[in-house]
């Protein structure tokens, strides 16, 4: 691991400082550009063939509000990153940090939405919420007081009508969404989202990622998401970034999506700005980055 006490050249803060920046001071404005730190992190897994290396250098700071998008071809480490980003995984070299505080595993000031929903299946769309709020909460708020913070995500998400029904019992779309309030509800600092609507049809995939859009608008979440879709990437995102082919994959690009909010998709359609950014990250993806074909 490397040294915790500097971080890309910046000046040590005290552990005041680090833990209460003062509003409007140099290490408040210091602490919200870089309220998520990737520092030069690498992963490499040992197996039967050896080391496999996954990841290299990576360097990358997110700020508190941001949505960055994570995009590249399969076996990119994507969603490797993301894992040590939730604390799944613990990086070989370098570190992470969250609010000034290094990620040493899972915790609920990250919030994770997975491209299979996880719910439990014998438990009502309400119960599954309330499950996270309950483990989050329950030390310190009483049952009437978890319960509205659990209708209160669901009703985030347009479920309320939902809330009795079983995981069985709903479409795709309305267990990610269930997905999504379970980790909205905990207030996670960020929410981390591993292809969340990878498995649905277009016309699904398009109407939770409006929902989506109003959702960051009203919470002013800090997110990282992985996707493969282009248009998903630029119709969401502060920033892309984009990965070079692994293995040792790292940051090839990171391309600055400068689209005022709110965002309209089908005004964006014929936007010019819009189609030259999706240009962009294509041309990374297939140009300067082709995928790679195995032999048959």
């Amino acid at each position: 691991m490397t040294s915790m006490g500097k971080i890309a050249g910046e000046p040590v803060l005290s552990a005041q400082e680090r833990a209460h920046p003062a509003p409007g001071s140099e290490a408040s404005a210091r602490f919200l550009e870089k309220y998520l730190v990737v520092d030069d992190a690498g992963m490499v897994f040992d197996t039967k063939k050896g080391a496999f290396i996954a990841l290299r250098d990576i360097n990358l700071t997110v700020a508190k509000g941001e949505v960055v998008s994570l995009i590249g071809h399969s076996g990119c480490g994507k969603s490797t990153l993301l894992n040590l980003m939730a604390g799944l995984l613990r990086p070989s070299t370098g570190h992470l940090l969250v609010g000034n505080r290094e990620i040493v595993g899972p915790g609920p000031d990250r919030g994770m939405v997975f491209q299979n929903h996880s719910l439990l299946p014998w438990m009502s769309c309400f119960e599954n919420v309330y499950l996270a709020v309950e483990r989050v909460f329950g030390a310190t708020e009483d049952k009437p007081g978890l319960k509205a913070r659990t209708q209160a995500a669901l009703e985030m998400v347009g479920l309320s009508h939902a809330r009795d029904k079983r995981p069985g019992e709903i479409s795709g779309g309305m267990k990610q969404r269930v997905g999504i309030a379970r980790a909205l509800a905990m207030e996670p600092k960020v929410l981390l989202m591993d292809e969340p609507f990878g498995a649905l049809d277009a016309l699904t995939r398009a109407h939770l990622q409006d929902e989506l859009l109003r959702i960051i608008a009203k919470t002013q979440s800090t997110v990282v998401m992985v996707t493969h879709d282009v248009d998903e990437a630029v119709l969401l995102s502060d920033r892309i970034v984009m990965m070079t082919n692994g293995p040792a994959a790292t940051i090839g690009e990171i391309l600055k999506v400068d689209l005022p909010r709110p965002r309209d998709r089908v005004a964006l359609a014929a936007d010019p700005a819009y189609m030259a950014l999706r240009t962009r990250v294509l041309e990374f993806l297939y140009r300067k980055h082709q995928p790679v074909v195995e032999a048959a």
